[in-house]
């Protein structure tokens, strides 16, 4: 398995008005975009061509919007990329830049 091109770990991870998960995992790897619960268990996955990434228009920098297979999920990642070492999720805004990078998108 290669290693992954985007990892965050301690997301919120949200469907509509509902929590899915308050520390769940990003991963994009082989391809593919994956949301994770705390646990490791798979709420979502989808080709990285097919998913959509974006910010929200009126909701504070850490978050990102993520459309998977017809879902639209809310993240709640770090507002800022942890210093190194730090804990903590990176920038949403490198998560959309990774979604693209990863399809091919500029």
């Amino acid at each position: 398995m290669a290693e992954p091109e985007f990892t965050a770990m301690g997301v919120r991870i949200g469907k509509g008005l509902r929590s899915l998960t308050r520390a769940g995992q990003v991963r994009i790897s082989d391809g593919r975009v994956e949301l994770l619960t705390s646990y490791g268990s798979e709420i979502d996955s989808a080709p990285v061509q097919a998913v959509r990434a974006s910010k929200p228009w009126f909701a504070s920098d850490d978050r990102a919007l993520a459309d998977l297979n017809g879902t639209r999920y809310l993240l709640t990642l770090g507002d800022r990329d942890p210093a190194p070492g730090e804990p903590g999720p990176p920038a949403a805004r490198r998560f959309i830049e990774a979604v693209r990078r990863a399809a091919g998108r500029a």
